[in-house]
């Protein structure tokens, strides 16, 4: 995210030596939409990103996404250098990061209505013939979520 929001170029190739530059654009970007903003698009991206690999995205998810990243070229330019970034260098992902990406978010209606669980149909001629998946955006370890309110 924070990258998107830099002055990177749009055709930069991280090279060994240039974690530096790349470490300066991340502070840039962090610098320009606050730490906080950095964080919950970054939470809109991942969610959104899980959902796309799934093929569970909507409409409304898809539209959100552009708006919050425009430039496609830009946001995968963006996406690979911090992937290089956080696996060749020796700057690693702080434990608060990992927490941090085990909680998606999704931008916009998603399948699952906020559930954690989508109903699919198993049989196309049989719609009574249903299983739930979990949702990648809302509940990507698939965990059973308690409803308020029933004992078990």
């Amino acid at each position: 995210m924070a990258l998107y929001a830099s002055d990177m170029p749009l055709r930069f190739l991280m090279r060994r030596g240039d974690e530096t530059t790349v470490l300066a654009w991340i502070l840039q970007g962090v610098a320009r939409l606050g730490l906080a903003e950095v964080h919950r698009s970054a939470a809109y991206a991942y969610g959104y990103r899980l959902l796309w690999l799934a093929d569970l995205t909507t409409q409304e998810q898809d539209q959100a996404h552009q708006r919050r990243f425009p430039n496609q070229r830009r946001w995968d330019r963006a996406e690979r250098l911090a992937s290089c970034f956080t696996v060749w260098t020796d700057y690693p992902m702080t434990q608060a990061a990992k927490d941090r990406a085990r909680h998606p978010d999704v931008e916009g209606a998603c399948r699952c209505g906020g559930t954690g669980w989508i109903g699919e149909c198993l049989d196309p001629d049989d719609p009574t013939t249903r299983m739930a998946r979990n949702c990648p955006g809302h509940n990507p370890e698939g965990r059973v979520v308690p409803r308020p309110g029933v004992a078990r």
